[in-house]
């Protein structure tokens, strides 16, 4: 009784944002290919997203991109305003768009134009004016700004740029709003990025305000690096804003949650869970995922599951023994304990969670037996299709 508490306790409060963008059609920078049910609007998306939560229980909000989801701006805003009500979930964090412009090929909030770094400002100025007007928290900022050969760019002037724009876009937000900012070691840019790790982000949050935090994402990191301790050491200084969820096998591969390394992904959850302070509580999770093969709504479905599962385990480590090993440095008990929690096999108990809660037992399968995926399907077929680009 006492897992199963621990459990429905953990699961009641954890929720997790869909991206919008992982409705639509996407590819690599080889090429698209097209799903005949993805989403071809917002309104799409965000009934997708909707019927995720309706399955799940776990994602009441939808992450917005600003150009692919408002592109007339702040005007766009009444549109998503309706669709909230209409489909009973909120938009989450607004995530502008630094890097599809043809300005953007040298940069854009360090491009050493300034009238473009000045378009690229009023850009996040205007995701601010957004997300206020929605009652959105998180304006997400993700910078690919960067340089490809050595010499080519002045780092320290870029740092200098960088940090103006920010400290700008910090003084816009409203007293409810937070920046979060996000780092990546490389691409698009491959012999420096402007924010390529956690300590430039955290830097630059600091310099920008007290309403700016670190946003964390699995795939932004090199090989092998200890990203649980990257979170531990944010939430300690409590600066951890958001964390994106997915899973890599080699750099930023946006895979399926859980599906390369489900034990990196306990452990960082691990991390987020077993704080009970306020700093803790205020992290945003996000699936940041691309599925250019697995279908749209299947794989969002499977991905909040997943999420779910490793979550449950994450609350099953019991924390007071576990620090009484660990400062008693009894290590092979303390990691045995741990892993216990990970090898739990809690699916029956996040059943039990989803029938207590009147969600379907098992969402992957309400989803299939739903025919949502194929009326979707024909209504969304002939205007996919048309999308089909032609490569020479």
């Amino acid at each position: 009784m006492q897992k199963q508490e621990a459990v429905f306790a953990a699961l009641d409060a954890f929720k997790i944002e869909l991206p919008s963008w992982g409705f639509a059609n996407t590819g690599t920078r080889f090429g698209k290919f097209v799903q005949d049910a993805a989403a071809t609007n917002i309104e799409e998306k965000f009934q997708d997203a909707a019927f995720v939560h309706h399955l799940t229980g776990a994602a009441p909000t939808i992450a917005l991109h600003v150009l692919w989801d408002l592109p007339a701006g702040i005007a766009d805003v009444p549109r998503v305003q309706e669709l909230e009500r209409k489909h009973n979930i909120k938009a989450g964090s607004i995530n502008p768009n630094l890097f599809q412009d043809q300005e953007y090929k040298f940069g854009s909030i360090a491009n050493p134009d300034a009238g473009v770094r000045r378009k690229a400002i009023q850009h996040l100025l205007d995701s601010v004016a957004i997300g206020t007007k929605l009652g959105s928290r998180d304006i997400a900022i993700w910078d690919s700004d960067g340089s490809n050969y050595p010499g080519s760019q002045n780092i320290r002037k870029r740092i200098q740029w960088t940090q103006e724009a920010l400290s700008e876009t910090h003084a816009a937000l409203n007293p409810n709003q937070r920046m979060l900012v996000e780092y990546k070691p490389f691409e698009p840019a491959f012999y420096h990025t402007d924010i390529a790790d956690w300590g430039m982000a955290l830097t630059l949050a600091q310099s920008a305000g007290p309403q700016a935090k670190v946003l964390v994402d699995t795939g932004h990191h090199y090989q092998g690096q200890n990203i649980e301790q990257i979170v531990a050491w944010l939430l300690e200084l409590k600066m951890l804003g958001g964390f994106h969820f997915n899973d890599r096998k080699y750099a930023d591969d946006d895979l399926t949650l859980g599906s390369m390394d489900p034990y990196q992904a306990f452990r960082i959850l691990f991390e987020l869970c077993s704080d009970n302070t306020d700093a803790a509580s205020q992290v945003a999770f996000m699936i940041d995922q691309s599925h250019n093969l697995k279908g749209k709504m299947e794989a969002a479905v499977q991905t909040v599951m997943t999420a779910q599962e490793i979550y449950a385990k994450a609350a099953l480590v019991d924390r007071d023994k576990l620090y009484e090993l660990q400062d008693a440095c009894r290590l092979v008990e303390a990691e045995e304990l741990y892993r216990g929690a990970f090898w739990t096999d809690v699916r029956p108990i996040v059943q039990e969670w989803r029938v207590s809660r009147k969600l379907a037992p098992d969402p992957l399968r309400a989803l299939a037996e739903s025919g949502y995926i194929e009326e979707a399907t024909n209504a969304r077929k002939e205007k996919n299709r048309g999308s089909i680009a032609t490569y020479a």
